[in-house]
């Protein structure tokens, strides 16, 4: 699967479960046991603020601390949906996945960084849904791919404390739970 329709499919997962989500279930657990549903929503929302900048060779510090704290305001979902547009474009910018980027974990080549965000898409949309009790099946294909992406490098993320140990799992299994567990989620 190639990159940008990963993250377009990615993006459609996780745009899907925001709009799921009803008044009484921002303050519901997720996954991420840190984490409420708006926390997790929160989370997405800065990440989807910071890519345009990002794309555009801001630096880390020219960004600064203005997407820190709550950036969704009283209406998550049309923060979410202001935010997914705009970091739509941006990836989809004919020269975007040139380069690096300027990441907190130094300069990265734009096209690693784009599947980090897509990764990151696909694992929240999957916690966002258990967190409000819908439907967490995943695009297999793309569980798929972004599986492949992320293996190589699950230990050193886990070493980071960026994701939990990995979670046993029984053969067969769909590439969504291979995914999940590998990032310390119970499929």
């Amino acid at each position: 699967m190639e990159l940008i329709e990963a993250f377009d499919r990615a993006q459609a997962e996780f745009d899907r479960r925001v709009h799921q989500v009803t008044d009484g279930q921002w303050s519901a657990p997720t996954p991420c046991t840190e984490w409420t549903v708006r926390d997790l929503v929160n989370h997405l929302v800065s990440e989807h603020l910071w890519a345009p900048w990002l794309l555009r060779g801001a630096t880390v510090m020219e960004v600064g601390d203005r997407f820190e704290g709550d950036v969704l305001g009283d209406d998550p979902v049309a923060a979410w949906e202001q935010a997914a547009t705009a970091s739509h474009a941006a990836f989809h910018d004919p020269h975007a996945l040139e380069g690096t980027v300027d990441t907190s974990g130094g300069p990265t080549p734009a096209e690693e960084y784009a599947w980090q965000m897509t990764s990151d898409l696909t694992v929240h949309a999957w916690d966002l849904a258990r967190g409000i009790g819908a439907d967490s099946r995943l695009d297999e294909e793309l569980a798929a791919a972004v599986y492949d992406k992320v293996a190589p490098q699950a230990n050193a993320w886990q070493g980071m404390g960026i994701f939990a140990p990995p979670v046993p799992v029984r053969e067969p299994v769909k590439a969504q739970d291979k995914l999940v567990a590998l990032l310390g989620r119970q499929p």
